[in-house]
């Protein structure tokens, strides 16, 4: 490896060190779906946001709820301290398309339509609040 493209490893191998994140691949739900509960939880407290994750009825929900769990456990993991109330927030949720399996579905006259099952993968990012002074 390169001097520079050393560097460059390292660095962004400290950047991660600093970063909690959680991520869910191939959830097999649409990522129009997911992306309609991770709204609701985008830039917001967390424990707030579980609340708001456990009563809100849409399946994505459950999954979003456990990943955000998880990336909590991340926070605690890396920097040995248990997170307080009101000390991380959700800074950001990226929903983006997986894979996509191919079905047919029988149609009249010897046809045949097909269906995308979608699915999506999930990355999600916790931070420290910064308070204003």
């Amino acid at each position: 490896m390169g001097q520079r493209k050393k560097i460059a490893a390292d660095a962004a191998k400290e950047a991660k060190k600093t970063t909690y994140f959680a991520k869910l691949n191939n959830c097999p739900t649409s990522p129009r779906k997911m992306r309609l509960v991770a709204d609701l939880v985008r830039g917001m407290e967390v424990n707030k946001a579980l609340g708001v994750l456990q009563f809100t009825p849409k399946e994505a929900a459950t999954k979003l709820e456990i990943l955000l769990i998880s990336a909590m456990n991340n926070y605690e993991a890396k920097t040995g301290v248990k997170p307080d109330a009101g000390e991380l927030k959700v800074s950001s949720i990226h929903v983006d398309s997986g894979r996509m399996l191919k079905r047919v579905q029988p149609a009249p006259q010897g046809r045949a339509h097909r269906v995308r099952k979608r699915s999506n993968h999930v990355t999600l990012f916790i931070d420290k609040i910064e308070i204003a002074k």
